[in-house]
């Protein structure tokens, strides 16, 4: 819904639904069935301003040549929400062997996200690269406290994707513009590529102004 004032704007409510859990033990003993993360999910269109509900998720996918993190610190509001692989290995080069920063920076920013998470704190994961078991990973996470959890895609030219990404982008492209992104757990999906890249301005993680 368009927050009022501006024909641009768009707002992501706080009652999303979060998807229902089918755990459960099994009868023959064996391990429960994981949770499934389904929702009903809705297709965004581009503006320049987005408006998220204070303590989302927001998972930002692109190519590496797209420079998600970037693209994150520029638009993000909240200081400190943006989190990402390439900071967390930034802080360890030099302070650990160079053959265990890459385990060493995943376990930091799974444990990173999960905090913020648990406080309830608004948290935004940029990924390179299109890896569904990753985007997952952090869709958890926010889904065992019913954290609203939300996805953009940022498009860059063919051929700054790398050739093992393609397929994985193009399986993501038409899910999401299929409106099926909601079996992977978001609640609402936005693709961004061309000059929508550069008209978003800000992204806000704010409740709507009181209608008093």
């Amino acid at each position: 819904m368009p927050e009022p004032g501006s024909t641009r704007s768009v707002k992501i409510p706080a009652d999303e639904r979060t998807g229902w859990s089918s755990e459960r033990p099994r009868r023959d003993g064996a391990p429960p069935r994981p949770v499934d993360v389904s929702v009903r999910s809705r297709v965004l269109a581009p503006a320049h301003r987005l408006r998220y509900s204070p303590g989302s998720l927001l998972v930002i996918v692109g190519a590496a040549a797209s420079e998600p993190t970037a693209f994150a610190e520029r638009v993000v509001d909240e200081r400190g929400a943006t989190l990402s692989l390439g900071k967390v290995r930034a802080l360890l080069a030099g302070r650990i062997p160079a053959d265990e920063i890459e385990a060493r920076a995943q376990e930091l920013l799974n444990a990173a996200v999960s905090k913020r998470v648990q406080k309830g704190e608004t948290v935004v994961v940029a990924i390179e690269g299109f890896d569904a078991a990753e985007r997952e990973r952090y869709v958890r996470l926010a889904l065992s406290q019913r954290r609203p959890r939300h996805l953009i895609l940022i498009e860059t030219s063919r051929d700054q994707v790398l050739d093992e990404d393609r397929a994985p982008l193009d399986d993501l492209r038409r899910a999401l513009d299929a409106g099926e992104l909601g079996l992977e757990g978001f609640q609402t999906a936005l693709r961004l590529g061309g000059n929508a890249l550069t008209e978003l301005k800000r992204i806000v993680f704010q409740p709507l102004p009181r209608q008093d």
